[in-house]
């Protein structure tokens, strides 16, 4: 409505039961105002009757009225979560429940409980650690083993044991295992994110050197057993390394994400890295590639580690330890020989803690494809309280926040499970080649290099789409020190990815990057028409030199809107804001089909 009334006229309010249209920003209510002459009352009673309304009162003027929202304040009542396990470190697992323990901040946590009361807890799923190896007699874990998915490729056996050594080396696995399938109320260590889910080891980082065949071995192993694949594990993280998957891994990762689970496709789940400020996952090609889930972590307090990594292609966060020195701010779980411990940290256990809530995710919707996971982690992840001191938390061109270490914030178990019960399969994928520079161009000091490439989406052709996925620049470029270069990538919508940043200890300058994909995925949802632009600089004042020979724009999205299909529940969602044109056309057609009724009762 608008401001309507003279002198001479007295509006009356009129209600309609039942009758409430919502879009993301604008609300059609069961109020109309109708103007009449004064003294009208008698009328506006009969009116209202005649169309189905009451009449509610008379008004002497109005304004035209603004919706807000107003929440209880908190995350949520923490005192009306009950869930009691007799598991003596339950109380000790603040990533799953945090009231507060190690000095945490109550409230921040994968949101587990909801998923648990609504009946979800990994029932017929199975997820394989990839790692050195499962204690799989340990008590904690023997019931949710399942040893026909398991294989040891280091010792080339079906029996996936840890190798033993004085100082417990190869733990990491057990510990992995643990957060996502200890079993529950059984008075043994800790409960697992998907407690009655089943665990596979696959042991295959302890022999003297990696082969591509024992990776591809591992990312292929029974894939239409195995729903999950966590990998706490990747190149160095020295802050100089570049590397990624050999020719036989990436082929075993494109077919498990085409082949595997009938089709649906394998869900690997990777941990962004431990390289800390010093080291940019973008040069770690597992975690960056379009086919894993990267994974980072904060602390119990919403801090990062000091360890994390940040890269523009890490799609969401868990939690770990390390910053804190109080002895329960670690991750409570499992340990080698039947033991419990308190002290697992590192984005390697971040990971493992993504793939029990995707677990919990499969069992409420076993349909879901490994693309519909990505999107289900983009729109239900929460920002929280989580907070990065380097890199502020910005929105990208369709309003979906994002940072540049958490992704699209902390996993919420509860919020994922109640969208994959209803969840409908996204769209088919479509890959476009949007434009590619290849001659040389010089970078010097001071002065950055920017290019642009403008495209059409692939418009007129097969693969022509609008909505973005992931988004990869693969870029050729030398420099006199390859640790000081910066790449920017700004997409038509405005959205600025940071695909490399410093990283100080990387002083090669021969190698480089050669075809190197560098991925965001910072403008999922985008319109990707438009001029693309990418910003190649150095860092400090230092005299550099660098030549770029190449950069390959490549996008990867769907023809029709993502979304279409799905429900919105919450209109304040990241599902609602990603859906906001065709909730304002189902406004309007909404609007336009109740006037047309009116008039015809009218006439």
């Amino acid at each position: 409505s608008s401001s309507c009334c003279v002198s001479s006229a007295v509006g009356f309010l009129l209600v309609l039961s039942g009758m409430l249209l919502h879009s993301a920003e604008t609300a059609l209510t069961d109020h109309l105002l109708v103007q009449l002459h004064e003294d009208a009352q008698d009328e506006a009673h009969q009116l209202a009757s005649q169309y189905g309304f009451q009449s509610a009162r008379k008004v002497k003027s109005v304004l035209e009225q603004e919706g807000f929202d107003r929440q209880k304040r908190g995350y949520r009542n923490i005192n009306d979560i009950e869930v009691n396990m007799s598991d003596p470190l339950f109380t000790k697992q603040w990533y799953l429940i945090n009231t507060g323990q190690a000095d945490g901040t109550p409230g921040l946590d994968l949101n587990v409980a909801e998923a648990w009361q609504l009946g979800y807890t990994g029932k017929g799923v199975t997820i394989a650690i990839m790692d050195d190896g499962i204690d799989y007699l340990h008590p904690d874990l023997a019931s949710n083993y399942n040893a026909d998915a398991s294989y040891d490729f280091s010792s080339n056996d079906p029996f996936p044991f840890p190798r033993y050594t004085d100082d417990w080396f190869n733990s990491h696995g057990t510990r992995c295992a643990g957060e996502v399938s200890a079993a529950a109320n059984n008075n043994i260590c800790g409960v697992g994110v998907a407690y009655n889910s089943k665990v596979a080891g696959i042991r295959m980082l302890d022999q003297p050197f990696m082969t591509d065949i024992i990776e591809a071995s591992s990312i292929s192993h029974m894939p239409q057993v195995i729903d999950i694949y966590s990998a706490s594990w990747g190149p160095t993280d020295d802050g100089k390394t570049v590397d990624g998957p050999r020719e036989l891994t990436l082929q075993a990762m494109a077919d498990g994400v085409n082949k595997g689970r009938g089709g649906k496709g394998s869900i690997y789940v990777w941990a962004s890295g431990d390289g800390g400020s010093y080291d940019d996952c973008n040069c770690d090609g597992y975690a960056s590639s379009m086919w894993t889930i990267s994974i980072n972590s904060a602390i119990n307090d919403g801090r990062t580690a000091l360890y994390d990594e940040s890269c523009s292609s890490t799609l969401a966060s868990t939690f770990s330890n390390g910053r804190k020195r109080n002895p329960e701010a670690g991750v409570a779980t499992t340990d080698l020989y039947g033991n419990c411990t308190l002290r697992h940290s590192g984005t390697s256990a971040a990971a493992p803690e993504a793939a029990g809530v995707f677990a919990l995710a499969l069992e409420a919707n076993p349909n879901l494809t490994w693309r519909d996971m990505q999107h289900l982690s983009v729109l239900t992840s929460k920002r929280n309280q989580l907070h990065d001191e380097v890199h502020q938390w910005r929105r990208n061109g369709v309003g979906l926040e994002f940072n540049h270490l958490f992704g699209y914030g902390v996993l919420d178990a509860g919020g994922m499970v109640k969208m994959a019960k209803e969840w409908k399969t996204v769209p088919e994928r479509f890959h476009c080649v949007a434009g590619s520079i290849q001659e040389p161009h010089k970078i010097q000091s001071g002065n950055k290099l920017v290019l642009a490439i403008t495209t059409d989406a692939c418009q007129g052709k097969d693969n022509f789409f609008r909505y973005l996925e992931h988004v990869q620049a693969v870029v050729t470029v030398n420099a006199s020190r390859r640790g000081d270069l910066n790449i920017n990538m700004t997409s038509p919508m405005g959205t600025k990815s940071i695909l490399l940043s410093r990283r100080p200890r990387d002083n090669d300058s021969k190698v480089g990057f050669d075809k190197w994909p560098f991925m965001t995925t910072h403008t999922w949802g985008e319109d990707p028409r438009g001029t693309w632009v990418l910003e190649v600089g150095f860092h400090g004042e230092e005299l550099q030199r660098g030549v770029l020979k190449e950069w390959t724009l490549m996008l990867h999205g769907t023809q029709s809107a993502p979304y279409i299909d799905q429900i919105v529940r919450d209109y304040q969602s990241k599902l609602a804001m990603s859906k906001k044109e065709e909730l304002e056309e189902e406004l309007d057609e909404a609007v336009e089909r109740s006037l047309k009724s009116l008039l015809s009762k009218n006439n």
